[in-house]
This record gives C-alpha cells, sequence and structure tokens, in this order.
C-alpha cells in the first residue's frame, strides 16, 4: 500500500481556498494566478488519489475528502510552526523579531507599555507593530504577514479554529461618553437603558457600530445614530460639543474638560480582546515574551 505524497506548499493552497472561498481570492491572497492555483490543486488530487474540489455552480467547492485531509493537514501546519519555534530558540535564543497586528485602542494600551517592558527585561526582541482592523489583523496573521494579532474576541475566529491559538487578554468595560452639563452626568453609575432617548454618536459601520448596537439592543433599545465617526477624537469632540452621548471602551477614553466619562451600571457592557499566534508559534521564546509582556500590561488595567 502507497503512501499518498503530502505537499506543504499545495496543501497550505486548499487550506487557503477554504478560508477565502473562491479560487480567484485564493491567488490574490497568495499573489498567484487563478489558473496556477487550479492548477496546483489538480496536481495535488492526483498526487493524493482523492477528488478535492466539485463544481458547485459558477463556483468549486471542497469535496469531504479534501476537508479530511485538511483535518490532518492543520496538525501537520501546527507542527511546522513548532519546528520553526524551536529552531529559532536554538539559532537566537533571547533575541529575535516579533511582528504584531493590533486594533488601534490596543496600540497605545496594550502594545507600547509591553514593548517598554520588554527593552528593559529582554531587550534582544524588537518588535514591529502594524496598525489593523480588528478582523484584518487575523487575516494578516493567517497570511504569515505578522507573526502575533490583537483583536476582539467577537471579531475573530472562534477558539476551536485549528490554525490559531488564542490567548485572552482583557474584558475592556465600555463607560458612557457624556457632555457636562447632561443630566446623568452626576450619577455614579447610570443604566445604559436610561440614555434610551438620547442622539447617539458611533460609526456607520464595523466592529463599532456592532458593538455599540448590540450593547443598546441589550439593554432594551435601539440608539438613534444622530452623528456618524470612526475615530474617538471626533467622537468625544461632538460629545463635548452637546451634540450626542456615546459608548468608549475604557481603553481608548482621554480626557476632556467638556466630557464626562461615566461607568454604567448593572446593563454595562464589555469588549472582550484577545491575543492570537499561528498554532505551535507560541513556543518560540521571542512570541512567548511579548505575549507574556502583553499579558502584564492586560493585568496592569
Amino acid at each position: 500500500m502507497r503512501t499518498a505524497d503530502w505537499d506543504i506548499k499545495k496543501l497550505a493552497i486548499l487550506r487557503a481556498l477554504r478560508d477565502r472561498g473562491t479560487v480567484t481570492a485564493t491567488a490574490q491572497a497568495l499573489l498567484m494566478t487563478p489558473s496556477a492555483v487550479s492548477q496546483q490543486l489538480t496536481n495535488l488530487a492526483r498526487q493524493l488519489g482523492v477528488p478535492l474540489l466539485e463544481a458547485h455552480g459558477r463556483r468549486v467547492r471542497l469535496t469531504d475528502a479534501a476537508h479530511l485531509v485538511l483535518r490532518h493537514a492543520e496538525a501537520v501546519f501546527a507542527q511546522l510552526e513548532r519546528a520553526d519555534a524551536e529552531l529559532a530558540a536554538y539559532l537566537q535564543g533571547e533575541s529575535g523579531e516579533v511582528r504584531v497586528g493590533a486594533f488601534s485602542t490596543a496600540v497605545p494600551a496594550l502594545v507600547v507599555p509591553a514593548v517598554r517592558a520588554l527593552r528593559t527585561a529582554h531587550p534582544g526582541i524588537t518588535v514591529r507593530v502594524r496598525e489593523a482592523e480588528a478582523a484584518e489583523a487575523f487575516e494578516l496573521l493567517s497570511a504569515g504577514d505578522v507573526d502575533l494579532a490583537l483583536s476582539l474576541a467577537a471579531h475573530a475566529p472562534t477558539a476551536r479554529d485549528p490554525k490559531f491559538t488564542r490567548v485572552p487578554l482583557l474584558a475592556d468595560p465600555l463607560d458612557v461618553a457624556l457632555p457636562a452639563g447632561h443630566p446623568l452626568a452626576g450619577r455614579a453609575r447610570p443604566r445604559l437603558a436610561e440614555l434610551a432617548g438620547e442622539h447617539w454618536i458611533f460609526g456607520g459601520s464595523g466592529p463599532w457600530s456592532e458593538i455599540t448596537t448590540a450593547a443598546c439592543e441589550a439593554a432594551g433599545f435601539v440608539p438613534e445614530q444622530a452623528h456618524s465617526a470612526a475615530g474617538w477624537t471626533a467622537i468625544l469632540a461632538m460629545v463635548e460639543a452637546g451634540m450626542g452621548v456615546a459608548l468608549v471602551p475604557r481603553m481608548a477614553a482621554a480626557g476632556r474638560d467638556g466630557v464626562v466619562m461615566r461607568e454604567l451600571g448593572e446593563d454595562r457592557p464589555v469588549r472582550h480582546v484577545v491575543a492570537a499566534v499561528r498554532r505551535g508559534a507560541e513556543e518560540a521564546p521571542a512570541v512567548s515574551r511579548v505575549l507574556d509582556a502583553l499579558r502584564e500590561a492586560s493585568a496592569d488595567r
């Protein structure tokens, strides 16, 4: 009985097709032509002796055999990450470069304190930071463009995703930003439901729009969006001007004379911040040190 020919490069293309959904999207992600992607997968099917793709309308989809192959391939990819990590430990010891993709508010709140701590404790480790939206950070991680991603749990792959190891960091409370003269500005812990009739300020789309809407709906109302803004500077400036109220993560809060930040009461929403690496890579000494520093920065908050 012969052993199938397992080609790592072609298996990576098959995994990318599963994740991206179409040959065209896979080709764009891997900087290949669609015909090259198709040819590599045809060759892989021939090597393994099983059909990997089947027609589904104008597209193709993975066969049951392809999903079986990928279940085993994920273990191979994780073991290769561990091998890279162990080799890096052998070659570099306490030195190395770690590329971190992080969403905007996590950079000053968590990444910068972690980098400062690492400069003292492990000066041989270099951290390179790339700001990215929460969901984009995982795309960069999957593509190999960063080594560690900081994201929000609600916009990250599940803990069951075999490609990543997720590390919970902290639950970041959402406080309400009120104009200084607002009737609730003097209350210690107002309830979110008490703000149902207010004009709200949040982004027109994306993670923060979804977080604000979900939090308000959980409190029993749909927020009336009076103004749309993506940056916290703009949002807080409008709150200061009395144009509305906003939910602001505590990590992002910045003091303004005309804005009162209030911790919400029993219906206080939170967002969960997580870090992730490609499964197996957490054993690399430099990556492990950065994860430890991020945990410490999170605990300090």
